[in-house]
């Protein structure tokens, strides 16, 4: 979770003002999120979160030998590692992005990298792009917890995916949300309900109301296991792994919340991975 030096709260947002919110975040923070992260996650490769799963690893979304030539779209793509990476390996793979200016150093990497990605700006409740396209739908970080409704992204998911399709997406573990996003030992001491879903929500400080729709700057969603695997089941997904990296023995890095004191204690990445039969 990013948390700014705001006020934050955990209260309920419309979608839409979750979005026009996380979209000006976003393009606010862009270059300073590639600036600090581009080199771990970089120009073309496909990390699962900050513990540093990588997919060459993992093979969460097929074998190495079953990617080139598969349809792959990207949801929350950011400056489009993944997909670009994916390229690389010779899948087609469609970025898509909410934040313009993420969109943009996209476009900067394609450039200095030779691997350009197609990329498109839309928000994952509402893909344009028709049924049936897809061969795999998926999401590092992305899109899932910034949206009030996550269904309407499993249902656009199952909308665009080709039968049998895949879905993978991470996620800040739900169990990480009964503590301080706080990487020393501060962040090991429960400090709310897990079963507190209500969205954390940071504020503008100048605002004359901070209660108001307009005062709000980011949103982030909190669900817990339970609610994602009801939400993949209502969509007609079958869950057939849980992926929760752990933190490696010789990673020193800080990430927000993430770091060694915390990662090797607590879980800080949930993976998903399901299929539509």
């Amino acid at each position: 979770m990013e948390v700014e030096s705001t006020e934050p709260a955990r209260r309920h947002v419309d979608d839409a003002v979750v979005r026009a919110a996380n979209r000006a975040d976003w393009d606010q923070h862009a270059d300073d999120y590639q600036a600090e992260h581009g080199a771990f996650l970089g120009d073309a490769g496909f990390v699962w979160g900050p513990e540093g799963l990588r997919e060459e690893e993992a093979r969460l979304l097929g074998d190495a030998a079953s990617l080139a030539g598969r349809r792959f779209l990207e949801l929350g793509a950011g400056a489009a590692q993944c997909s670009r990476w994916l390229v690389q390996q010779g899948a087609h793979a469609v970025a898509l992005e909410l934040s313009g200016r993420q969109l943009q150093h996209a476009r900067r990497i394609d450039d200095a990298s030779g691997t350009p990605v197609p990329a498109v700006q839309a928000t994952a409740t509402a893909l344009p792009f028709t049924d049936d396209t897809f061969d795999v739908v998926f999401a590092s970080y992305g899109a899932l917890q910034f949206v009030a409704d996550a269904g309407a992204v499993l249902a656009e998911a199952a909308r665009v995916l080709r039968r049998p399709g895949r879905l993978v997406f991470s996620v800040t573990h739900p169990v990480r949300w009964c503590f301080p996003d706080d990487p020393g030992p501060a962040g090991l001491v429960a400090s709310s309900s897990y079963w507190d879903t209500r969205p954390y929500v940071e504020v503008d400080p100048d605002a004359p109301d901070p209660s108001a729709d307009a005062a709000v700057r980011y949103v982030e969603h909190h669900r817990t296991v339970g609610d994602w695997v009801r939400l993949l089941h209502a969509h007609g997904f079958r869950l057939v792994d849980l992926v929760e990296p752990e933190w490696p023995s010789d990673a020193d890095h800080v990430w927000a919340g993430w770091s060694p004191t915390r990662g090797r204690v607590l879980p800080g990445t949930a993976v998903f991975v399901a299929d539509l039969p």
